[in-house]
């Protein structure tokens, strides 16, 4: 890839500059978070304005309104895709003399005492590189305040022993008794739903039948319409048509599929989906899917002495997200907050932002949510841990290839890139390199329209 025209045009009229060097493509691999400036573009009834930050920084929308005097939030995406699309661009760089678009700079980028930053190319591999003192010169003009927060500061909330105390510390900081009694309801959470308890036991038994299986299924009339709505779809290529839920498992899902498939579609159904999630991200069911057939077709790569359960696996991705619904269930009144900071800092895990916003994060809700629903262990420690490459207690493999899934769906683009280094620790704890890893989803993404009406199916 080249550096895009406009890119090169913009810093060439700096080329009488004492410090003018002719922009490079430098690989992502090789840039330091504290180097790159990421670039948001926002909008309030003042007008629009580019935001610059470093990518080792959370924006923080509230204090960025506040020292400015303004109400931005970040413009729509179809708003921004005019822009990219004017300018043939495929992001938009921290360049403020491309659109002519005022810039309000973050005062950490001059910080650093590094000769170069870096801004977006286009390409999600390499980042292009500009001298700081050029850079310097081409923000000049922007207003400067300080609005970020250095990530390394917001807690990583990876000790599952201190999760209760952390959530009670969570509901403490809300100030109104009404919010507190919210919170102590909905903490005593949903029951668990008919089906997926019979599923749950029927899972403990060894000599369990697709007869008992299909049983179960069939009294949820929603539930059976989608196994088989699932088992019909062009995806798995059925000869003929499929009559029956246990037409399903014998002739195209199998047991454990269905047994799993059903197990998160009945859980997912507790709690609805949040109606203004973030602009930019998949949608809860896509991302779920994703994960569930991403964890199967990577644990396909793996030797069997290291490979999890297909089935729990499986399981473990499908609900992977499930505690980003617990989070808008439980605290409704700041879904919104939370997506409003998700659209302005897409470099980062939801994780941290949750962490910043609610001093606890989705996968300490779900992870409790899943433990008193008395699911398997696995499924609960996957949960719980699937952001921390670092954890080697029990089922850490069914944490660990929820991780590596994570990875390589944003290295494939299907999610935003927010994991900048590769987790080198799984790769080695799977025996598995990161080209086979990458080669695994091949398959998956020759597909992705029947991937995204699999979950068109979920959803309804």
């Amino acid at each position: 890839m080249s550096i895009p025209a406009i890119i090169t045009q913009s810093l060439n009229q700096y080329s009488s500059h004492e410090a003018f060097e002719p922009a490079a493509l430098t690989p992502r691999s090789e840039v330091a978070a504290k180097d790159r400036i990421c670039s948001v573009l926002m909008s309030d009834e003042l007008g629009r304005a580019q935001v610059l930050f470093t990518a080792d920084r959370m924006l923080n929308v509230d204090e960025l309104n506040t020292c400015m005097g303004r109400g931005l939030n970040v413009i729509k995406q179809s708003d921004q895709q005019s822009l990219l699309d004017k300018y043939a661009l495929q992001a938009m760089p921290a360049i403020p003399d491309i659109t002519g678009i005022p810039c309000i700079i973050d005062e950490a980028i001059s910080t650093s005492a590094s000769d170069y930053v870096y801004v977006d190319s286009g390409d999600p591999e390499h980042f292009v590189r500009i001298r700081r003192a050029l850079f310097e010169s081409s923000i000049a003009k922007g207003q400067k305040n300080q609005f970020t927060r250095s990530i390394d500061d917001i807690p990583a909330h990876n000790q599952p022993s201190n999760d209760q105390s952390e959530i009670h510390k969570a509901i403490e900081k809300f100030t109104t008794l009404r919010i507190k009694q919210r919170i102590e309801d909905t903490l005593e959470l949903p029951p668990l739903p008919q089906s997926a308890r019979d599923i749950i036991q029927l899972r403990t038994d060894p000599d369990a039948s697709s007869e008992e299986l299909s049983t179960i299924v069939e009294k949820d009339p929603s539930l059976s319409a989608q196994v088989v709505s699932w088992a019909s779809s062009s995806f798995y290529s059925a000869p003929g048509s499929v009559k029956s839920v246990h037409d399903a498992i014998v002739r195209v899902l199998g047991f454990d599929l269905v047994m799993n498939l059903s197990m998160g579609l009945s859980l997912g159904k507790t709690l609805n989906l949040p109606n203004n999630e973030p602009e930019g991200y998949l949608p809860y069911w896509q991302k779920a899917l994703w994960m569930a057939l991403g964890t199967t077709a990577l644990i396909s790569k793996v030797e069997s002495s290291y490979r999890p359960s297909f089935g729990l696996a499986y399981l473990s991705g499908l609900l992977h997200n499930f505690g980003y619904l617990v989070l808008a269930h439980v605290f409704p009144p700041h879904q919104e907050l939370i997506c409003r900071y998700r659209e302005a800092n897409p470099h980062m895990d939801a994780s941290l932002i949750e962490a910043h916003c609610l001093d606890i994060t989705s996968e300490q809700m779900g992870s409790m949510l899943m433990n008193v629903w008395d699911l398997p262990p696995q499924v609960v420690t996957a949960l719980r841990q699937q952001k921390n490459p670092e954890f080697d207690g029990e089922h850490c493999q069914y944490a660990k290839i929820l991780l590596l899934t994570q990875y390589v769906l944003e290295k494939k683009g299907i999610l935003p890139r927010t994991i900048e280094h590769a987790p080198h620790s799984v790769f080695e704890y799977f025996r598995i390199d990161e080209q086979s890893a990458l080669t695994a989803l091949d398959s998956l993404l020759e597909t992705p329209d029947d991937v995204d009406h699999m979950a068109g199916m979920m959803g309804s």
